[in-house]
């Protein structure tokens, strides 16, 4: 029995599938996104000559780590490999790169996570529901953009201090727009209006904190793409070795020789934002159980540091509360990351002193090109990983893996906005902003969680999902034991690609 499908409503389901077919929507199923090698090749041909971001019902089998620009199809990973002259540490510095997926935001895949389910099952129906997407910026744009494709009506909730290209684009795409007070930690306020919209019950809320489509979907699609990264990375692997007593000596040799060179997964760094992305964590614990997951914050607002609360400029990564949908037992450690430090890196990166700066340090043209992938929390999760790095004394045969969520595309008003504030950016802005918060950026306001802290971290949602959010104390028990998340994560994604892949059947369009 399902956690999150309730009950299918076949009649909802028959209709949905007649607009889908009038609509020519055929829907992926999760290991298809996961895989893109099992999407079918007529599905390919039709992607071929459609734009990434356009509003197309084909662009559904391009919410996957695997787009390529270039062709139109996909190929490997997209990710990017930080310079060890940038990061300063041994350890080598992984991101995957969200830019190519539609949107130019990976949170379009935790959007489809959560609306896709309730979509196939008939809990949502697009003739009469509209979908709401609490927000702090890119995870309404992902949902819009889903809600655009199918034809059905979205709403889209973000605090009005969001940067401006988030605004344009939702105006663009026509989704109806909820400006809520505050800034980037304002979560609270996108919930109140929350309740508000609850009173309409043609209203469905798909709220990312609580909605477990969210880590499902990074745990199915994100985790195996990292681990696939990782895998290209430590090449074939070593050859068996034989354990016979005559080769005994040569055994022990082998091993020595072959932990001097193989590679480590030693970690994953991820803002914690509504807790999707770091459920990637989860399913990598799964393969290399020494790693480490890192969630990392703004300093400004450490709720998981220090149960600390405050406004901060890091947008994407929301606050004041723990995610109902986090696996706090699975944390390891929290690195708080300080907003200054994010703003003059994104200057840092995308000046033209700060740039030919980066180039006397030693940073090749070719990695110049590729720092533009990082918007302000993918810098962020850039710093907390040298954090990292540099409190577990890594070295050069460990890889921390981490997620540039979008890139600086989305951000441009903001480097405008840094401007006219502080002026034209100078060689010296350039030296300083190197010097500090990218070969300084020390182990402070970094803390390796003990059991009775993790605990302590879980504890904090009863305040908002008990209290506040109609949640029971008897499933925030239930969250504590590993075996509620491993069912959540592995066992309904088979039952929503049966759902998806029934749902297809009564669509019955040629794929």
């Amino acid at each position: 029995m399902s956690k999150i499908i309730k009950r299918l409503q076949p009649e909802v389901i028959k209709r949905t599938a007649a607009r889908c077919r009038e609509r020519g929507i055929v829907l992926p199923t999760f290991a298809q996104l996961r895989n893109p090698e099992l999407i079918p090749p007529a599905i390919k041909r039709k992607l071929k000559g459609v734009g990434l971001w356009d509003v197309n019902p084909v662009n559904l089998f391009r919410i996957t780590w695997k787009n390529d620009a270039k062709t139109g199809l996909y190929g490997g990973v997209n990710y990017v490999e930080i310079p060890h002259a940038i990061s300063g540490v041994t350890a080598r510095v992984i991101g995957l790169v969200g830019k190519y997926f539609p949107t130019g935001a990976h949170k379009v895949g935790a959007a489809f996570g959560c609306l896709v389910p309730r979509l196939v099952s008939g809990e949502f129906d697009p003739e009469k529901h509209k979908a709401a997407w609490p927000s702090t910026g890119n995870y309404c744009r992902g949902g819009a953009f889903d809600c655009a494709v199918l034809g059905c009506t979205s709403i889209a909730i973000l605090p009005q201090g969001m940067s401006r290209e988030r605004f344009a684009w939702l105006k663009e795409i026509g989704a109806e727009i909820i400006a809520t007070p505050g800034c980037e930690s304002n979560v609270k306020e996108i919930y109140d209006k929350c309740w508000e919209l609850k009173r309409d019950p043609t209203n469905v809320i798909f709220n990312q904190f609580e909605e477990f489509g969210n880590p499902i979907w990074h745990y199915n699609v994100t985790g195996p793409a990292i681990d696939e990264v990782f895998q290209e990375l430590s090449g074939p692997g070593l050859s068996p070795v034989r354990s016979d007593s005559k080769a005994r000596g040569t055994q022990e040799t082998h091993r020595r020789d072959a932990c001097a060179t193989t590679l480590r997964a030693a970690a994953f760094v991820s803002a914690t934002g509504s807790a999707g992305t770091i459920a990637a964590g989860d399913y990598l614990k799964q393969q290399h159980p020494a790693l480490k997951i890192v969630a990392t914050e703004a300093l400004q607002c450490p709720t998981l540091l220090m149960n600390g609360f405050g406004d901060h400029r890091i947008e994407g990564i929301g606050d004041k509360h723990i995610p109902w949908v986090h696996n706090v037992r699975n944390t390891d450690a929290v690195a708080a990351v300080d907003d200054e430090d994010c703003m003059r890196i994104l200057r840092l990166f995308n000046e033209p002193a700060g740039r030919k700066h980066l180039v006397r340090l030693g940073v090749k043209e070719k990695e110049l090109e590729l720092l533009p992938l990082l918007g302000i929390s993918g810098i962020c999760n850039l710093l907390a990983a040298i954090k990292t790095a540099k409190y577990f004394e890594l070295t050069a045969r460990d890889v921390i893996f981490t997620v540039f969520t979008d890139s600086t595309e989305l951000y441009g008003s903001r480097v405008e906005e840094l401007k006219r504030k502080r002026g034209a950016y100078r060689a010296q802005d350039a030296i300083a902003d190197f010097a500090g918060p990218l070969a300084h950026q020390g182990v402070d306001c970094f803390k390796e969680l003990t059991f009775p802290e993790r605990k302590a971290v879980h504890n904090l949602k009863y305040y908002t999902w008990v209290e506040q959010q109609g949640k029971t104390s008897e499933e925030l028990n239930a969250q504590w034991n590993p075996d509620y998340w491993c069912e959540l994560f592995e066992d309904e994604v088979a039952y929503f690609d049966k759902l998806i892949i029934g749902f297809n059947a009564q669509v019955e369009l040629p794929c």
